[in-house]
Parts: C-alpha cells; structure tokens; sequence
C-alpha cells in the first residue's frame, strides 16, 4: 500500500489507485494519515467532519465512515474482523501503516535525519535529507477533501511543518550551495502562506546565491508591499537582513576578510545613510574599495540601493583594472534604549490535589534546591524519571509550588509532548519562542535559529533566579537548549527515558520507583474516602494490589469509585478481579487518561526490534527473566537481546531489579499481552513458548530470583 497526504490525498494498491468514496470518509481517511501509528479520538472527528452543529448520528456515520474505510483497505478481511490497517483504540480511530508506506512518515524521518546533520556541521548531508523529504511534497495537505475539512488544526500544523523544513534546506543550501535545489519547495511553502517573513526571506536569499539577484529584490518588494497593504507593518528583522544580504551579495558561506582601515566613522549614536557611504580608493587598482553601512539590524526600512564605486578609467592602452570589491565595515551601533522592566512570570500549572509520600524523593530534591540556591556556579538540574502512570509530573509540580518562593524571578513551565498520544513533541525553537514571550521579549525581536533563540533566552535570564518545569521530555536534545546557563536556577525535567546524556552533562537523577503499600493504600483513602476505605480494608489493599500500586491506575480506579458513592469497594475490587487478564478496567475515566492511552506513548517509539520483545517478554511463565532465556524467547542473539533489554530499560518498560534479571511491570505485561495477541501470529506465539522452553530444559535457571518490590 502507498499512502499520500503531502498534497493530493491518494491511496494506491500497487499500481492501483482506489476509489476513496465519499468526501467526509475522505476527510476521515486524512486525519488518520495525519496521525499515523497515533489513535485520533472519535470527538475529534466529529467536530473536523461536522465544524459547527454535529447531527444526533454523528457517530454512527464515523463508525460507518471507518468500516467503510477498512474493507477499502483489505478486501480480503471476513465480515467483523478488526483487520490490521483502521483499528479501534482508546476511544478513536487509529491507522496502522509502516514508515515507507504513508509520504508524512518518511519526510518526518528524512527531515528528523536532516536535522542531527545540520546539528553536527554537516550541511551537504542535511541538504540531501531536506530535499529527499520535501519531495514528497507535491501541493496544499490533503488536496481532494472538503476546504472545510483542510482548515482544521492539525493540517494547518502539517504545512507549517513542511514550510519549517523547507526554511531549514535553504539555510543548508546556502552553507553548501545547491539553493536551486529549495527553490520549488520554498515557492510552494509562499504560496501557502505569503505572509510568512521567515520563508519570504529564505526565498529571497535562495534566488540571490542561485544566481537570480533581480528576482530576490522583486520578491522582497513584493512581500513588503503586502505586508504593508494586508498588516500595516514593516518587515521585521529576518527579512530586512535578507534584503541587506542581497544588496550586499553576502548570500555565501561566509567567510573571513582581511581587516581594512576605516574611514572617518559617522558621530557615534547616528544610523549612515546612503548619504553618509563613504568610498575610498587607493592609487592601486587591487587595493578594496571600504564601504560603511549600518548592520543589518540598522537598516531603515526602505533600503537605499546604493551603486558601486567605478574604478578610475585606465590609461590608453592599459587593460582596465577589475572591479574593486565591497568590504563591509560595521558602524559604531546606536545606543542601546533602556531595558523595560523584567516580568516575573508565574506559569507553574495547578497543585495536584492529593499528593502523598515521596519522603526519600522529597528529601533528595530539597537537597538538591538547597544547593542550586547557595550555588555561584552551574544552575542545578534535576531529572524525574519512570514508567508511564507513576507520578512523575505530579512530583515535580508539587515540588515546584512548594518551593517558588526560594526563586523570586519567577516560574517557567513547558509541556515539552515528549509522549503525547496527540501531537508531536514540541520543537525546542518553538518552546524557546514560548518561554521568551513569557518573559516578556517581543515577537520582533526573536531570531530564527534554535542556537540564537537559546542565546537570548540565557542573557535574558542572565542574574535572575527561576524556577524552569520541563514536564515530559522526548529526548536530551530537546532539553539541551532550554536549559538555563546562570547560576542560581532550578531546572526540573520529566521524562519516561533515562536521559543518560542529560545526566552526563551534571543533570541530579531521580528515578520514581511504585509506591509503598501503605503510601498507595493512601493514595486510595485520600481520593475516595477514608470512611469507605476504612469501612472495607480488605477490599481497599485489593484495589490497591490490582493495581500493583501503580498511581496513574489508582486514580482511574478511584475516579471510578467516585463516580459511584453507593457502590461498595468490595463491588469495585471484583471488576478488578474479573477483567484480570486485561486492561479493560483501566480504560480512561472521569478525563483521567486510561493506561492504554498511557502506555501507547511508549510503545510506539520503539524500534521495530524492541517493539518486538516487549510483547514477547509477556509471554514467559514466570516473574523475571535472563537475557539468555529472553533471547531464547525471541530467536535473537544474546549479545543484541541484552542490548535490547537495556534500551526498553531505559525506556521504564522493564527493570532490572538484580543484576542480569529483568521484570515487567504487572501492568505493561498485561498491555504486552494485549499486543501480542494482536500483532503476533498463533503460530509465533507458540513457536516463542517452545523456544523458551527448550531453552529452560536445557538451561536451569540456578539463580531463580522473586520480583519483589517489582508487581
């Protein structure tokens, strides 16, 4: 199958292109395209497919609407099978395709590719993978479907993706060269939107440096024309530099000049004109002609064009000199306008409202604040870190409104999406933007780049003391760049992975283990009652044992038994009871996500590989397992099995709680299950068991260990 979004919507079965059917079942099609591999709630569909007042049916038709679409995707499929393509998940719709199936995730791969080479200095790789994923791009997203429909959020976010990437080839091209390969993609990405200054000036700078001088100058006039006409504004700084460039022809690598002695500088404080250029030329035809002008930050508006100085006429029979070059030469800069008053932002989210034990965390983060507050040197860093569900962002806001005062500058806080089951994670430049606005820097004021936005997010918080929350981080490259670099902050982090690059560079880590019995049996009281829980004990340490005192599924279950003041727990711990073999009991509740929404997260950014053995590892009879016996499992070498248990380890998808024997949290293993079953063949499921088992016939295990504070 080959799935295209990134223009034309189109569905093709080999050389086939199918019949998509009916315009909201296209639109259906697309959002799902949009989130591949991601579940899209069955509210959001109704409000896409129905943008004012949805009918009574609205989702009876995305229920037809979806089964429509899967007997279009597989023909073959009997009468009320799920299929493997359109499944049902997490109250939505979810498409299942590979990465070289559907146009969006291999330009997100290419362009994720693109950017760790531009990130490591290497312009010519980042240019290719910039310009391999933009090639997919061939139009407005989702080209076929209703004008309606194309509006909605999420495809305006996918176009502002794809202008974003095509800005990023066009600052590769112009370190490598190769800008006439951006051209198209950075018409089209105009196009889209005319109003955009970053990518008007990347097409201003890429036709200067493809040789088409005339042709930047025009689109520059244009853009600042419409600007003026549609906005009443100037163009701000990012264009105004690209149209200086351009005059200048600085639209190459840039590259160090020989210093030249200036001339009489202009009074200090004044901007130079067209007027006040001064040139100077020396009785030698190779000494440079010395032009002032002011930095690009300088330039008025409407920049003169000033003509280059002619070189003085040779003498008869002299052949003529060339033409003297232009070496820029940066005036003494204006003085600097008073700094207006430092906001003191105050963006911590809401306490949560039951908040028990953690005394050792808590003790090792008061250190930790102590320290960060008595320091003259490094901010201090702390990362939160654990499995889905166990109280991360919980710990770390409450930690953070218990100690605001300490930080008298103020609070930041970013949700960073790491592993949001709805959108991609935040970009850092986008985050930087955020946070900078929040401290009160205008709009106009913000560079492009991730490296400039994080230069002036630290000098703005140079000599200040924040409290910084960056909840749910999908990487340490997303983290790096938000970090402040003064000292006397504190920065708290939380992701699900172990971020070891983040501790490397001084960052204090706390893994969050589950909680004692007796802190979730708590937990429980706290959110249901201590009368209730106190009038059934026996049922109350059931629930908490059903929940293998996982905090997210105690507060699924005690949503549950709220909503349900006259049910007894006893009543409450048989569901648990019943549905034990599966997650069903623990489906979102009461806007408490549930643990497959959780989980899913996780499990969708594994590799093909260790996607695998998670599911796999549910399958073992026993409590823990060796790498030895999870090789067996799974037909792999030990070496690379080992190697895999370690990254699902440092993903918080099992523990090695002793040395060389790793456990599954009760929870994950059953949602283990429920993949396996699903994606795993009987016939590989039972060839996996009578490896595992010919492997412990052959193997003993002579060091059987209990998994102990592990459910």
């Amino acid at each position: 199958m080959r799935f295209e979004v990134l223009g034309p919507l189109r569905v093709c079965r080999g050389d086939e292109e199918l019949d998509l059917g009916f315009p909201q079942q296209r639109a259906l099609l697309a959002l799902l395209l949009v989130r591949a591999g991601r579940p899209v709630l069955a509210g959001e569909i109704v409000d896409m497919l129905w943008p004012g007042r949805a009918p009574a049916s609205a989702m009876n038709v995305v229920r037809r609407y979806a089964g429509a679409l899967r007997r279009l995707l597989e023909p073959d499929l009997p009468p009320r099978a799920p299929g493997r393509r359109v499944l049902r998940r997490a109250g939505g719709y979810l498409l299942e395709a590979a990465e070289d199936e559907v146009d969006l995730l291999r330009f997100r791969a290419l362009t994720k590719r693109g950017k760790r080479a531009a990130a490591t200095g290497r312009s010519e790789a980042a240019l290719r993978h910039f310009v391999d994923a933009l090639g997919d791009w061939h139009g407005p997203v989702a080209m076929g479907t209703p004008a309606s429909v194309r509006e909605h959020t999420e495809f305006a976010s996918l176009e502002r993706e794809l202008t974003r990437t095509a800005r990023m080839a066009a600052d590769a091209a112009l370190l490598c060269g190769g800008s006439e390969l951006v051209l198209p993609h950075l018409r089209r990405a105009v196009e889209l939107d005319p109003l955009d200054e970053s990518a008007q000036a990347g097409l201003v700078m890429a036709l200067a440096a493809s040789g088409l001088q005339a042709e930047a100058l025009t689109a520059y006039e244009r853009v600042r024309r419409l600007l003026a006409e549609e906005l009443g504004i100037a163009p701000g700084p990012e264009l105004t530099v690209a149209h200086t460039r351009v005059l200048r022809q600085e639209w190459g690598p840039p590259r160090p000049t020989a210093p030249a002695r200036p001339p009489h500088p202009t009074p200090t404080g004044t901007t130079p004109t067209a007027a006040s250029v001064v040139a100077l030329t020396a009785a030698s035809t190779a000494t440079p002609v010395v032009a002032l002008t002011a930095p690009p930050e300088a330039a008025p508006t409407s920049a003169a064009t000033v003509a280059p100085v002619a070189a003085p006429s040779p003498a008869p029979g002299v052949a003529p000199a060339a033409a003297p070059k232009a070496v820029p030469l940066t005036a003494p800069p204006p003085a600097p306008a008073p700094s207006p008053t430092p906001l003191r932002p105050a963006r911590l989210p809401a306490d949560v409202p039951v908040f028990v034990g953690r005394e050792a965390e808590l003790g090792t983060l008061l250190r930790v604040t102590d320290a960060a507050a008595a320091s003259t040197g490094a901010p201090a860093t702390v990362l939160v870190s654990g499995m889905p569900g166990i109280g991360k962002t919980a710990l770390a806001v409450h930690w953070a409104h218990r100690v605001a005062d300490r930080f008298p500058d103020g609070q930041l806080h970013v949700s960073l999406r790491g592993f949001g089951a709805a959108e991609p994670p935040l970009e850092p430049a986008d985050a930087l933007r955020g946070m900078l606005g929040v401290l009160g820097v205008p709009a106009a004021r913000m560079p492009s780049g991730v490296d400039s936005l994080a230069g002036l997010y630290r000098s703005t918080l140079a000599g200040r003391r924040l409290l910084v929350l960056l909840d749910d981080a999908a990487d340490t490259e997303q983290v790096r760049p938000l970090l402040p670099a003064g000292p006397g902050s504190l920065t708290l982090v939380t992701s699900r992975l172990a971020l070891s690059g983040l501790t490397a560079s001084g960052a204090h880590p706390l893994h969050l283990a589950l909680p004692s019995a007796a802190d979730a049996g708590a937990v429980l009281a706290r959110r249901v009652g201590h009368d209730r829980t106190g009038a059934e004990p026996g049922a109350a340490a059931e629930i908490v044992a059903r929940c293998a005192r996982l905090p997210l599924a105690l507060a699924v279950v005690a949503a549950r038994a709220a909503g349900r003041p006259d049910f007894p727990l006893s009543a409450i711990a048989a569901e648990l009871r019943h549905e034990g073999d599966c997650l069903d009991a623990f489906a979102d509740t009461g806007g408490v996500p549930g643990l497959r929404t959780a989980f899913a997260p996780s499990y969708r950014r594994l590799p093909p590989e260790n996607a695998r053995l998670f599911r796999l590892l549910s399958l073992r009879p026993g409590p823990d397992l060796t790498p030895r016996a999870a090789a067996a499992l799974a037909d792999l070498p030990q070496r690379r099995t080992r190697l895999l248990l370690d990254e699902l380890a440092d993903a918080h998808l099992v523990t090695e709680h002793a040395p060389g024997r790793y456990v599954q949290h009760t929870l994950l293993r059953l949602y283990a299950a429920e993949l396996t079953a699903e994606y795993d063949s009987p016939a590989e499921r039972r060839a996996a068991l009578h490896r595992l088992r010919t492997h412990a016939a052959t193997v003993p295990d002579h060091h059987p260990t209990s998994h102990g504070d592990h459910p």
